[in-house]
């Protein structure tokens, strides 16, 4: 069984493979996998810009979006007419001269991967190119996007060849129950960043330890001031308070209540004696 494994460390944002994505399927008719997808209001593979933080403490990630081509798909389940089939390979295929438009599996899909087309009165969606791995396997062994990811960040192959990668990856959408066969390694967590600086010399303030303690299970993390007095605590829980304490010698900043709703950047920083 095939999926598609995404490493959003090496996305560099480029856009290839959203290019490629409406390139081949633009203007082109491959019946009985889709027919053509609209210019514009559809993105099969599309790239969405996650901008985190505030300034100057501010990190963009890229995170592309596809359909997850699910084991347990609720969009063949709502499908009254049997458009929509789970490949043999595990992609999952709506048949565009089967579908009647009546958009029952736009709304059951949790991930947001399936578009209406009303020109034609059908759903559409991500088909893995799976008209090029069935009528040219010999050239094609991956989809449009993948050959197009200049980074590798996007790969598409049997599960078993990917053992240490799903062993690292999560799932985008895991609530959904679904058994996505779209796995992502470094989806973004939460960070907090800050400036230490002394008042009195108004310079930075290098080699400061800072402490971020999780104020309900007492876990700790720690980290240095760097050669611009900024500090930086990744990979944070969503939603949980921390405290922070900074010190360097004498000097000392203590912030608490610091809850992870969202990316902080704390901004500049004074140090008290």
């Amino acid at each position: 069984m095939k999926a598609f494994y995404i490493d959003l460390s090496v996305c560099n944002g480029c856009y290839c493979c959203q290019i490629a994505c409406k390139d081949e399927h633009v203007g082109n008719d491959w019946t009985p996998y889709a027919k053509p997808q609209p210019e514009t209001g559809q993105f099969w593979l599309g790239i969405t810009e996650m901008v985190r933080g505030q300034v100057p403490k501010v990190k963009i990630t890229y995170l592309p979006k596809m359909c997850h081509h699910c084991d347990d798909a609720p969009c063949i389940a709502s499908c009254d007419v049997g458009a929509i089939h789970k490949r043999d390979d595990g992609l999952v295929i709506i048949d565009p001269e089967k579908c009647t438009g009546c958009k029952l599996c736009e709304d059951a899909c949790p991930h947001d991967a399936i578009f209406f087309n009303e020109d034609l009165n059908i759903a559409q969606k991500c088909t893995g190119c799976a008209h090029l791995l069935d009528n040219d396997p010999e050239e094609w062994s991956v989809p449009r996007c993948v050959d197009n990811c200049p980074t590798a960040a996007l790969q598409f192959g049997e599960e078993k060849d990917f053992k240490d990668f799903i062993a690292e990856a999560e799932l985008l959408n895991p609530e959904a129950g679904t058994k996505s066969r779209v796995y992502y390694k470094n989806l973004p967590k939460k960070f907090v960043g800050g400036t230490v600086y002394d008042p009195k010399e108004k310079e930075v303030v290098i080699g400061a330890k800072c402490t971020l303690k999780d104020a309900q299970s007492k876990e700790s993390f720690t980290a240095e001031t760097d050669n611009f007095g900024d500090f930086w605590f990744h990979g944070l829980k969503d939603n949980r308070s921390y405290n922070l304490s900074i010190e360097k010698g004498k000097a000392h900043k203590t912030i608490e209540d610091i809850v992870t709703d969202k990316d902080l950047s704390l901004g500049d920083i004074p140090m008290e004696l």
